[in-house]
């Protein structure tokens, strides 16, 4: 049974949200009615202002005193679970997130992979179906997502939104590792396991880890 999800599902903490959100589908609709989707299987949670890979990180010091980081590229990531926060890096790389918890408290999870299954072989490497969104910057030029998406609610959108299609995934085939790309935040929080990704998936971006068999 295929069920959207709504808002309550992104109005838990971002570590919560991620692990819960593999094996979910990510639904692009494009304007011409075609329907572009695919099973997510690798995320990122970023946990709010103490977090320093977090475009929202405010030092302890200025924590203590309320001060926020609020900046025209962060905004949408003071909004409740469920809208998307999306941004460009390098100047050519889209990166997909969305929202988590309340208002006013900047968590979201970054979306660095789906796993697509059109039947389709692409070229020679029978795999290639499957990488098509292996990575951010992919899975937002195959979804064609772009910054119009900007602060999109996820729970109403007709364009952008996630499903539910029953896909079961024990705790046991959960990956958890260091973000990547993030050695600007310090050691601490460059090791803190804060990538989740299913095992022995192919299309997963970054280093994998395998299933013992």
């Amino acid at each position: 049974m295929v069920k959207k999800l709504g808002r309550e599902f992104f109005m838990k903490p971002s570590i919560d949200v991620s692990k819960n959100v593999l094996s979910k589908y990510l639904i692009r609709r494009l304007p011409s009615g075609k329907i572009l989707a695919g099973k997510i299987v690798e995320v990122e949670a970023y946990i709010g202002p103490e977090d320093r890979a977090s475009h929202a990180f405010v030092p302890f010091r200025l924590r203590k005193r309320g001060i926020q980081k609020i900046t025209s590229r962060n905004r949408v990531e003071y909004l409740e679970g469920g809208h998307v926060y999306i941004y460009l890096v390098y100047g050519m790389y889209w990166q997909l997130n969305i929202t988590t918890g309340p208002e006013n408290y900047p968590e979201c999870f970054l979306i660095r992979a789906i796993e697509v299954n059109r039947g389709i072989k692409t070229g020679k490497d029978p795999l290639s179906e499957a990488r098509l969104a292996s990575g951010p910057g992919k899975l937002c030029n195959f979804l064609k997502v772009d910054k119009s998406f900007y602060g999109e609610n996820i729970a109403t959108s007709k364009r952008l939104w996630l499903e539910d299609r029953g896909i079961k995934i024990s705790k046991k085939n959960i990956a958890a590792t260091p973000r990547i790309g993030i050695d600007y935040a310090g050691s601490y929080w460059a090791r803190r396991k804060l990538r989740f990704f299913i095992k022995n998936n192919q299309a997963v971006s970054g280093p994998k880890l395998l299933s013992k068999k």
